[in-house]
């Protein structure tokens, strides 16, 4: 039989709980040192506050030297800065979270370090309608910047281990392995030299930097993108885009990972000469042509190398060399008036461009039938 609650039983045992409970969150609050109970401001996105992009820069340089390397070491100036700044909720976000980013994911040499903790820095602050733009901002950039930069071989760091200027190369690509393979040839280094290392600490200086850049451009509603797909995906996509295969999603460049994706293109490149001294491209012979021509070019350095054939209306018609590594040489590409599935092209203007290192020029061609 149940035995019957009296008032007073009820408001003694009540008094009783209350007491213990009080002094339980006492314990609590003690063993935590007063912060059981503190306001934890943690709703996504996370608040944001300008960041100097050279602050950026130099911290991030250093956090790369000291245990964070190129990912967590981009992140981690931002959770730093942020963290003097705003206090919580970044007091207690550990920028180690992004060390699984280092050399393209555990040394897997994808997705580069430095714009994967850029991205995640800006996943944390922007809702997710506008964080896409302002993360393909940053890994555009990447692929087509000189890296490291200008200001990055000019800065003064922390950190002295290294400080002579070092070569640049434009990647194509967001991934690790090419980007660091490419400058690696073009520098003539190898992996494991201080220099690599150096350019790496550099390009993590110049990622931080241009996030921040970015995000304070978008808080103070100035962001307007720049970064357009490559030109030279318009002879990709038609096929392999939503209109026939739908096969293909990318905004990369296609040929930094597929640079002979059509080995019957119609076309040839010989070389034919010594070392030049500098970067040439000279007049294509015969000019008016019909149906073949054949461009001259020299490198004085293995490279990159694209040649690519465009019409008046800068659409691409032809990849006669499509991001090869080619070492230094004077070469002979002939072009026999044909676009890159094998058609053959009307008569008009036409554009040759060469891109190599820090190298472009066009001329001007004119095919006659």
């Amino acid at each position: 039989m149940n035995k019957k609650l009296t008032r007073k039983d009820f408001l003694t045992n009540t008094t009783k709980y209350a007491i213990g409970a009080a002094a339980g969150v006492a314990g609590l609050n003690m063993l935590s040192g007063g912060k059981a109970f503190a306001k934890t401001n943690s709703a996504w996105p996370f608040p944001y506050q300008n960041i100097d992009p050279e602050e950026a820069r130099v911290k991030a340089h250093w956090l790369y030297y000291n245990e964070m390397d190129c990912c967590s070491g981009v992140f981690g100036v931002f959770t730093d800065l942020l963290k003097e700044k705003i206090g919580d909720p970044w007091t207690n976000m550990p920028m180690e979270v992004m060390l699984y980013g280092r050399g393209g994911g555990a040394g897997w040499g994808s997705t580069c370090g430095v714009i994967n903790g850029g991205a995640a820095v800006i996943s944390l602050v922007v809702n997710k309608a506008d964080s896409g733009k302002l993360i393909n901002e940053l890994w555009g950039w990447y692929t087509t910047e000189n890296l490291p930069t200008e200001a990055a071989n000019t800065a003064t760091y922390l950190d002295t281990r290294y400080t002579d200027v070092l070569p640049q190369n434009i990647a194509g690509s967001p991934l690790c392995h090419a980007s660091v393979s490419q400058w690696c040839m073009v520098a003539g280094k190898k992996v494991g030299d201080v220099e690599r290392k150096e350019r790496c600490a550099r390009i993590a200086g110049d990622a931080a930097a241009k996030t921040a850049e970015i995000l304070n451009a978008y808080f103070a509603s100035t962001f307007t993108g720049t970064f357009a797909v490559p030109a030279a995906n318009s002879a990709c996509m038609p096929c392999h885009g939503a209109a026939m295969f739908n096969n293909v999603m990318t905004n990369m460049e296609c040929a930094s990972c597929h640079p002979d994706a059509h080995p019957n293109s119609p076309s040839a490149v010989d070389e034919i000469g010594g070392v030049p001294s500098d970067f040439t491209l000279e007049q294509n012979y015969p000019n008016p042509f019909n149906p073949t021509t054949n461009i001259r070019f020299a490198i004085p350095q293995q490279g990159k190398v694209r040649l690519e054939v465009y019409d008046i209306q800068g659409q691409l018609v032809n990849s006669l060399i499509d991001s090869e590594v080619m070492n230094a040489g004077t070469y002979k590409a002939d072009w026999n008036g044909k676009d890159n599935l094998g058609n053959r092209v009307s008569s008009g203007v036409y554009f040759a461009r060469l891109t190599t290192a820090n190298f472009m020029k066009t001329i001007k061609m004119n095919l006659v039938k």
